[in-house]
């Protein structure tokens, strides 16, 4: 008797053990307070056809040689910014900045439109999922229009990407967008993009590849009316990106993005 008392208290300290540690991992992968609502993801991370590299393989001088000025890659374990994931969870970001203004962009390739609203709004009346048959144009995206004065504090926290191009300097785009949301085809200089919380699919095309779109449709109505028809030479680049890694993509190629989850991320441009 003695000894399946014995028994019992260990398999049950054991079983509480592991709910306590399974507790544990899940308040810590509830993506910040962001995405709590799974039901609103998008599933498919589509394929993955960009190097993916841990960053402790590829020194800087490989960087610039191998994929600089000639093609993306992915980078695992490139900087850590636990510090500033944790100053971006919801709870926080809105403790600190609910009151401060931030600039939203029509979600279309020229981005004509511009609201200035609180980001409490922002998060309480724009942070949605988006819809398929909505117009880039008619949707409205938080992604780097804020007053960098009065965001310095956060924004200090975050350690940008080591790797740096000669002759160039580094400004960050910070963002928050819900689910099915994105940019559709454009281009610009060279950069870094990290998620901080969420999944966001990239889709990328050389210079001289452009890419067969519609300047005021989404990236979402794209994927799924444009993607599945194209020929396999018209295929994109593509792979979606997690926490804790960095997709670097260089001067002027054209990339689209689509949102997995409700999404915060920044941007490292080089100019």
């Amino acid at each position: 008797m003695e000894y399946k008392t014995v028994l019992l208290a260990t398999c049950s300290l054991f079983v509480l053990v592991c709910f306590t540690g399974l507790k544990a991992a899940g308040t810590s992968g509830d993506g910040g307070g962001w995405s709590l609502d799974s039901g609103s993801s998008l599933q498919d991370e589509g394929l993955c056809n960009i190097d993916v590299l841990d960053a402790s393989s590829l020194s800087h001088q490989q960087f610039l040689q191998r994929y600089a000025f000639s093609r993306p890659v992915i980078l695992r374990g490139l900087t850590d910014n636990t510090r500033f994931r944790s100053a971006c969870s919801r709870s926080r970001l809105l403790e600190e900045y609910g009151g401060s203004r931030v600039r939203l962009s029509t979600a279309n390739t020229y981005s004509y439109r511009k609201v200035d609203v609180p980001l409490q709004e922002y998060v309480d009346v724009w942070l949605r999922p988006q819809s398929a048959d909505v117009l880039g144009s008619e949707t409205l995206y938080f992604f780097g229009d804020i007053n960098r004065t009065e965001w310095r504090p956060l924004l200090d926290q975050y350690q940008s990407p080591p790797y740096v191009l000669p002759q160039t300097s580094e400004a960050l785009s910070f963002g928050i967008a819900g689910p099915g949301s994105g940019v559709p085809f454009h281009w610009h200089g060279p950069g870094f993009s990290e998620v901080i919380y969420g999944r966001k699919r990239w889709f990328l095309y050389a210079p001289h590849q452009e890419p067969h779109f519609h300047p005021n449709r989404s990236t979402l109505s794209w994927v799924t009316e444009t993607y599945p028809l194209l020929p396999e030479a018209e295929a994109p680049l593509e792979c979606t990106i997690s926490p804790g890694e960095v997709l670097y993509f260089p001067d002027r190629w054209w990339h689209a993005t689509l949102n997995l989850d409700t999404s915060v991320f920044i941007s490292t441009f080089l100019g």
